[in-house]
């Protein structure tokens, strides 16, 4: 059995405090179907980043749904989170292994074919691929991939790592989840689709059901 359940990544990204407060967004996306949590900050203090995955971690208590932080394995560490998603800049999945031990979750960005290859070869739990789609959530220097894209670097993860979950980011809504499950994709990571929504918990919940309904599609 995979050690993540990656159907629902639900990212709270320290941009969204107009929407609400972090930790509290975290647990309702967590109690509406999200499966992982991903606390984003690019602009925070590492002081301010360590309270507020403290606090995360503190409102997803009962849930049973992990928390990983973006980029930061040193505020994963203090703030005892369940693990960290790195991308191709940050440090490399064997450090963050070594530092967060064996039971620590650890995701990897993919872009292209050297990052497929490299999180085949990692002590990754999962992969995530993308952007498949634009964003405006995130300045993205490489094109997106598209579907086709992102087919042809899941089918090359699965070839060597069939086990592994992989994801797909970037520009996905309810009917965009739909299409990269049938592409191939075990989840989708969102921002947007869920936070921004009118009615978080509701957009949750029917993107979760859309995951799912296209993973029994697939007989998964």
């Amino acid at each position: 059995m995979a050690k993540v359940d990656y159907r629902l990544n639900a990212i709270v990204d320290g941009g969204l405090l107009d929407v609400g407060e972090l930790a509290g967004l975290a647990a309702l996306a967590a109690r509406n179907g999200a499966t992982i949590i991903q606390y984003r900050d690019k602009d925070a203090s590492t002081r301010l980043m360590i309270e507020r995955a403290a606090a995360i971690r503190a409102a997803l208590a009962g849930t049973n749904v992990p928390l990983v932080v973006n980029d930061r394995v040193d505020v994963a560490l203090a703030a005892d989170t369940d693990g960290v998603h790195l991308g191709r800049d940050d440090m490399d999945a064997a450090t963050a292994r070594r530092l967060l031990g064996p039971d620590a979750i650890i995701g990897l960005t993919v872009k292209n074919a050297a990052d497929a290859d490299a999180a085949i070869a990692a002590p990754a739990d999962y992969a995530c691929i993308g952007g498949v789609f634009e964003t405006l959530s995130k300045d993205n220097p490489d094109a997106p991939v598209g579907l086709e894209g992102f087919a042809a670097l899941r089918r090359r993860i699965a070839a060597a790592r069939p086990n592994l979950p992989v994801g797909a980011i970037a520009g996905i809504d309810l009917l965009r989840g739909k299409d990269v499950v049938a592409a191939g994709a075990d989840g989708v990571a969102v921002i947007s689709a869920v936070f921004r929504a009118r009615d978080i918990a509701t957009a949750a919940r029917e993107l979760r059901a859309a995951v799912d309904a296209g993973l029994k599609e697939r007989g998964r």
